[in-house]
């Protein structure tokens, strides 16, 4: 549950007890530092920059956010590398059941095609999904399929989305240092694997 206050956003977790101020959280994509720490409850400070580049500003509205703690030196790692750098917003543009998982069809603005890869990974509102397909739309950008499993669609904000709803997105940071590697050298990163 979230409720704000001005630019503090006050968010009840299960492990919220266990936070310290100055950790590090990922709420819904956004990497934000914990401020204080009431029982269960934790507030982080949005700035008004990262409530105008990302979905923040509609937190209060909905039950539920996707959190994630840091990622601590030693542990496994089990999925694609996640900054919670928030790379632009999109929205859903349709969901279809695919046998019990489902497959959702998401917009992304045009600036993060070439860092969009069948196969290669999204993140998702946090959530560290495979990319199976992606779409070229010239006149508005791009959109891309994933599928979610049931398992993801119980334990994530996935499962609440409305068609328009709006995401934050973080494209693969390898790529990204790949992209400004090429820029410096005078080179261009061009789309791959695109239908």
């Amino acid at each position: 549950m979230v409720s704000r206050s001005g630019d503090t956003f006050t968010i009840e977790a299960e492990f919220g007890h266990d936070l310290a101020i100055g950790e590090s959280v990922c709420v819904s994509g956004i990497c934000l530092t914990v401020t204080r720490v009431s029982g269960d409850a934790f507030d982080v400070d949005v700035s008004p920059t990262t409530v105008g580049l990302t979905t923040a500003g509609g937190w209060e509205q909905h039950p539920r956010v996707n959190l994630e703690r840091a990622l601590a030196l030693g542990d496994r790692l089990g999925g694609h590398i996640v900054t919670g750098h928030v790379d632009g917003v999109g929205r859903l543009l349709e969901r279809i059941p695919a046998g019990n998982s489902e497959r959702l069809r998401f917009f992304a603005p045009a600036h993060l095609a070439a860092h969009l890869i069948a196969e290669g990974s999204v993140a998702v509102d946090g959530v560290s999904l495979t990319l199976n397909e992606i779409l070229d739309d010239p006149a508005n950008g791009v959109s891309f399929w994933v599928t979610i499993i049931p398992q993801t669609a119980t334990h994530t904000t996935l499962a609440d989305l409305a068609v328009q709803d709006g995401v934050n997105l973080e494209t693969d940071v390898l790529g990204k240092y790949v992209e400004r590697v090429l820029a410096l050298r005078g080179l261009a990163l061009e789309p791959a694997g695109r239908s």
